[in-house]
């Protein structure tokens, strides 16, 4: 298990690391998407959408709040479009992650972990956990993309992953967008009670798994 976590929290630093650069320098903030979607619905909504798939992709390689960008695209594009552009955002980013950590994952693997015998446990430990990794992995920022790189690091079964993957992300995905179509600058109640929801939602997940692992 220790070594598992300290694959984790490698990975969890890295996406960490882009977070502050990104905080630090305000290349990207809250205020800056809400204007490139303003703008670009004035354009034309497919700019909108190209935008929110294209944010939520890039989470993958740098920090994005990725809830609210779902939320946003709800409020600009509606629930069906915002919804089906939030889910290809966060299909391509887990499908990304996957394959290149697939392919040149077990580099960092054996760089952290020398001894073949923990390497082999660690895999082994997220082989029989990391379903629940990856359906719960949005009870917090950073934690998807990390599960998403760990699949493909185990090299756990694509179309597992897939449905998976699909399974966290399609729902939470609907919710966001219907719940920032609903909302209103006047009104954002729904977009709030929204984001506390899916957060509580997961977390709940969380416990009652660590719960049911500690009383088998």
């Amino acid at each position: 298990m220790k070594s598992l976590l300290k694959i984790m929290l490698t990975l969890a630093l890295g996406f960490a690391a882009t977070f502050i650069v990104i905080k630090s320098t305000g290349l990207i903030t809250v205020e800056k998407i809400r204007v490139w979607l303003d703008a670009a619905q004035s354009a034309n909504p497919l700019y909108v959408s190209t935008v929110v798939t294209a944010l939520l992709f890039a989470d993958l390689f740098i920090a994005v709040p990725t809830l609210t960008v779902m939320i946003l695209g709800g409020y600009f594009l509606g629930p069906l479009l915002g919804a089906v552009s939030a889910i290809t955002g966060l299909l391509l980013a887990g499908v990304c992650g996957y394959w290149i950590s697939r392919r040149y994952g077990y580099l960092l693997v054996n760089f952290l972990i020398k001894d073949p015998d923990k390497r082999r446990e660690a895999i082994e430990t997220f082989q029989n956990h990391g379903a629940v990794v990856i359906l719960l992995a949005r009870a917090m920022p950073i934690l998807p993309e990390v599960s998403a790189c760990l699949a493909g690091i185990t090299r756990m079964r694509f179309v597992k992953f897939l449905a998976l993957w699909l399974i966290s992300s399609v729902p939470y995905a609907i919710i966001a967008s219907y719940s920032g179509a609903i909302s209103t600058l006047e009104n954002p109640t729904p977009a709030i009670y929204s984001a506390i929801g899916l957060t509580a939602f997961f977390w709940i997940g969380w416990l009652t798994f660590k719960k049911m692992r500690l009383t088998k």
